[in-house]
């Protein structure tokens, strides 16, 4: 019987066996300068970008409770009061705070600035983000702390300390207002802020990471709500005829057309560099609007304000929420809650806009609470 043939095994490269490889060299300057200091600098400590100057930026209040997910705390602030509630922030400093319904849109934005940089290095048209609370200054901390967990470039705060931030926007240069109190919101737009009450989706939805998808409704959001007034008080009939009479007549504004016109801004710098088809900015207009009887008012008057949205979904009445499903939006502003409602069904992250005769016909369940 013959014996087995012992294997046999090449030595380790470095002759001792079971040693370790020996480690990678480190690039030495005389042999190749370039990868050593892309060596070094791998090293080092990344530093966060530069932020623009207020009057070039465009600038995002939101408040602490839109951007993390404290409603366990405003339950203790509410049933036991401030001391308590600045007492927890203070314990669970080094605790992140949870996500909430404006962290996708900021980390969309985000992005957005990222690529800016790229192609415009020295330039400081891009998005500023602003911390804008009722906080306390000592809950300062465990904002701070969270920001950083999340690798956020957040650096403008402002901590009112229990009094209405909403003296400091116009201050801050704000574009756009994000908030989870609606009565601050009414007080921005009462002073010509664009500004949203925001609500979280009840299902996940996967949003995208490298492009900011924003939507908006058109009655009473990009424009005035003059021609709602004659839905509501005369009949769509009525509408219709009033909308092809004035079918080149421009509507007038509406609270959140300067924030579309802010996106626009930044979307023809891609434009510029040739970009205009992966463009990390898109815009939708999601009207309840008949496109045959009623859209080409809405078309035209973007078109005279030298405006353009992406794309232009008429839905003829039909719900929202479908589409917006598809759409995959980081913010839908809509003025009217059950659309709203419909849209957080599905998932979307929806912000109501305050504004117009539709108030006084929003009979949602959704109740806004928020004081902080």
């Amino acid at each position: 019987m013959s014996k087995a043939k012992t294997p046999t095994t090449d030595p380790p490269a470095n002759g001792q066996p079971g040693a370790p490889d020996p480690p990678a060299e480190t690039p030495h300057h005389s042999e190749d300068p370039a990868a050593a200091k892309a060596f070094y600098d791998n090293l080092a400590p990344k530093k966060k970008p530069r932020l623009p100057k207020p009057q070039n930026a465009v600038t995002i209040a939101v408040s602490s409770r839109t951007l993390f997910n404290m409603s366990e705390d405003r339950k203790v602030y509410e049933e036991e009061g401030v001391e308590k509630y600045v007492q927890l922030q203070q314990d669970q400093e080094e605790v992140p705070l949870q996500t909430g319904p404006a962290y996708p849109f900021v980390m969309a934005v985000e992005e957005v600035n990222k690529q800016l940089r790229e192609l415009y290095p020295d330039s400081e048209e891009l998005f500023d983000i602003v911390l804008m609370t009722n906080n306390h200054a000592q809950v300062g901390v465990r904002l701070i702390n969270s920001i950083n967990h999340y690798g956020l470039n957040i650096e403008r705060f402002c901590m009112t300390g229990g009094k209405s931030p909403i003296g400091y926007l116009k201050a801050y240069l704000t574009n756009l207002y994000l908030s989870a109190d609606s009565e601050k919101v009414q007080e921005a737009i009462q002073e010509g802020i664009a500004a949203a009450t925001m609500f979280m989706g009840k299902k996940n939805l996967v949003l995208p990471d490298k492009e900011l998808r924003v939507a908006f409704d058109g009655d009473a959001v990009l424009f005035s709500d003059e021609s709602e007034i004659i839905v509501k008080e005369r009949g769509l009939d009525s509408f219709f005829e009033h909308e092809k009479t004035f079918e080149n007549k421009p509507l007038a504004q509406g609270p959140l057309k300067c924030f579309l016109v802010a996106l626009g801004k930044l979307q023809k710098k891609f434009y510029a560099k040739g970009a205009r088809m992966n463009c990390p900015i898109r815009t939708y207009l999601v009207t309840a609007r008949s496109a045959a009887s009623s859209g080409a008012r809405v078309l035209k008057t973007l078109r005279s304000w030298g405006l353009e949205v992406d794309e232009a979904l008429f839905l003829a009445g039909a719900p929202k929420g479908p589409i917006l499903e598809k759409i995959r939006p980081h913010l839908f502003f809509d003025d009217q809650m059950f659309h709203i409602e419909g849209a957080q069904e599905l998932g979307t992250i929806a912000a109501h806009v305050p504004y117009g005769i539709g108030q006084k016909y929003n009979k949602s369940t959704l109740k806004e609470t928020a004081k902080k």
